[in-house]
């Protein structure tokens, strides 16, 4: 008849420190470009990621140019890359 393994305790005492860095400018519009293709969304979505108001993000997702969409596929040997273009929406 087999004996139950025992129970290893962890090793540390307290629990790990975690440090939070919230995300750079840069990283937060570039996540939410890719979560929503609408710009007041983009807006929201960075300034809640960040912690700030939206008034501060605004600026710079207009600075922000816009990124192609790439969608790599591998099959085999050959690479196929797919660049899907931007359609810019006539203003008026």
């Amino acid at each position: 008849m087999r004996q139950p393994l025992p129970v290893k305790k962890p090793a540390f005492k307290h629990p790990p420190k975690v440090r939070y860095e919230p995300p750079t400018i840069e990283e937060a519009i570039a996540a939410a470009s890719d979560l929503s293709s609408d710009v007041e969304n983009q807006i929201e979505i960075a300034a809640g990621l960040m912690g700030v108001p939206p008034e501060e993000i605004r600026p710079h997702i207009r600075k922000a140019s816009p990124v192609r969409p790439v969608t790599t596929i591998v099959s085999g040997r050959r690479t196929v890359v797919v660049e899907r273009t931007v359609r810019r929406r006539a203003a008026g």
